[in-house]
């Protein structure tokens, strides 16, 4: 499990990472809100698990977890000093997932970071949310956002984003979309309606169309939906 830290106070971050790297985890440590906004960006796909203090010197914790949420739906963790623990309800509303106060014993930490991960152990065919960088699939509202902005698809454009965020890093053949998109769909679909519809949702969902980084092109064997955002 990867986890981030974000902790101003170098003494508690330096016993956490320590602790986390003990019992298996990989850490990713920052003391500021601005470095830690930065990373949660180009590295959400990355991370398991958020640890974010309240209180930061140049922001707080409140604002961090309502960025990861916006993005996608993995679980927040506050820590927080006992003075501010009537405030974490706000933290809560906004979908963090538990706070611990401190001082606190690594081995609770430790038990409600498991505690917590086990309620996200899910196939994506079971979540109710399925993010895939920057693009968001409400499944239970039936809604589609990028980058926190709904985007409206047709019936047909939204099924076959489900079968490629339900097969996420899995190469699908033409035959494979085909026939899936049939059963679902009930209707008959050819080869070059799936080209048009395939365009239609890259048009609707990749920041250049001409060189998708979501949905992208397996050359002779089909198409896949991208976990990581490719950059050069």
């Amino acid at each position: 499990m990867r986890i981030m830290v974000v902790e101003d106070d170098k003494t508690i971050a330096s016993g956490l990472e320590f602790s986390l790297q003990q019992d298996g985890c990989e850490t990713i440590v920052c003391h500021q809100a601005g470095l830690a906004e930065m990373t949660i960006r180009e590295k959400i796909n990355q991370i398991d698990l958020f640890l974010f203090d309240l209180s930061l010197p140049d922001g707080s914790g409140y604002d961090l977890c309502q960025k990861v949420k916006q993005l996608s739906d993995k679980p927040v963790i506050f820590l927080t000093a006992l003075d501010d623990e009537v405030n974490v309800v706000m933290g809560l509303d906004m979908g963090a997932d538990d706070y611990i106060t401190k001082p606190f014993r690594i081995r609770e930490l430790l038990s409600r970071i498991k505690s917590v991960a086990r309620r996200y152990q899910k196939s994506p065919n079971e979540r109710s949310v399925i993010t895939c960088q920057n693009i968001k699939i409400n499944k239970s509202e039936g809604k589609v956002f990028k980058s926190g902005e709904e985007v409206l698809l047709t019936a047909l454009e939204y099924r076959l984003l489900l079968i490629f965020a339900n097969h996420i890093g899995q190469i699908l053949t033409r035959d494979q979309l085909l026939e899936r998109i049939w059963d679902i769909a009930g209707e008959f679909v050819n080869d070059n309606t799936l080209t048009v519809y395939i365009k239609r949702l890259r048009e609707k969902l990749e920041e250049q169309p001409q060189k998708p980084t979501i949905i992208t092109t397996v050359r002779g064997m089909g198409y896949r939906m991208e976990e990581l955002r490719v950059t050069k």
